[in-house]
């Protein structure tokens, strides 16, 4: 025994080694709820629990399909929210396409105008040609 007390003996500070006892721990739930019995439960409940509903900064929303979606009524579900994205997505795609359309129309009206410029210089450079013969 006495060797045991000499192992457990700290070299640093001479005290020897003891735990603080733990303190009782406290009630599991604060909830009242597991002392009613089930009729009253179904009352303070409701027999369907449905989905969870919060409210939030004056909005109510549910949590439905793995979403939060906005009950309030001014304001878009998650759904009409993606909707709209993925809407917005394609109006972005077709803008880019038009923008591109007009860019090669502009550059062929561009090409086709010194084209038609080329061809009037010729034209008028065989008129004056024409003339300096006559």
């Amino acid at each position: 025994m006495e060797d045991l007390k000499k192992s457990l003996k700290m070299p640093l500070f001479g005290s020897t080694f003891s735990p603080k006892k733990i303190p009782p721990r406290k009630s599991a739930s604060l909830s009242s709820l597991h002392t009613l019995d089930r009729s009253t439960r179904e009352v303070e409940l409701g027999l369907e629990y449905g989905p969870p509903v919060m409210n939030l900064g004056g909005q109510s929303w549910k949590f439905e399909d793995g979403q939060w979606i906005s009950e309030s009524g001014g304001n878009a579900s998650g759904r009409e929210v993606q909707r709209l994205k993925k809407k917005n997505v394609q109006l972005e795609e077709e803008n880019n396409l038009l923008k591109l359309k007009i860019e090669i129309l502009l550059d062929m009206l561009t090409e086709t105008t010194v084209e038609y410029h080329l061809i009037e210089k010729e034209v008028e450079d065989i008129k004056t040609q024409h003339r300096r013969k006559k």
